[in-house]
């Protein structure tokens, strides 16, 4: 990935990538909807209760990417639409191409 093509809402880190995202719970229809303030925007068809937003965001992105919820890690985020999530075993070039390309 150029510089130039690199997005500030994904960092690669050792082992995988770390994601900023945006969700909008409550949505018709979960999707990736672009870049909002630095992060990738996600609505999310689940409401924010009992945590099924952060299963549900979880749930699409490894359907997504390919990999195994198991992979997936919410790190910081857990009652609010800003989130950090870790994603192991792939890179960043691989995440921005599966979630962004038409």
């Amino acid at each position: 990935m150029t510089p130039s093509t690199r997005r500030t809402w994904i960092c690669e880190v050792n082992g995988g990538v770390d994601i900023a995202l945006y969700a909008q719970p409550g949505a018709k229809a979960t999707e990736v909807a672009g870049e909002h303030e630095g992060a990738l925007k996600l609505r999310v068809r689940a409401p924010p209760v009992d945590g099924k937003a952060n299963a549900a965001v979880i749930a699409f992105l490894a359907l997504k990417l390919g990999v195994a919820k198991s992979q997936i890690e919410l790190t910081s985020g857990d009652k609010n639409r800003r989130k950090r999530l870790h994603v192991a075993g792939v890179s960043a070039e691989f995440v921005h191409e599966k979630l962004l390309s038409a």
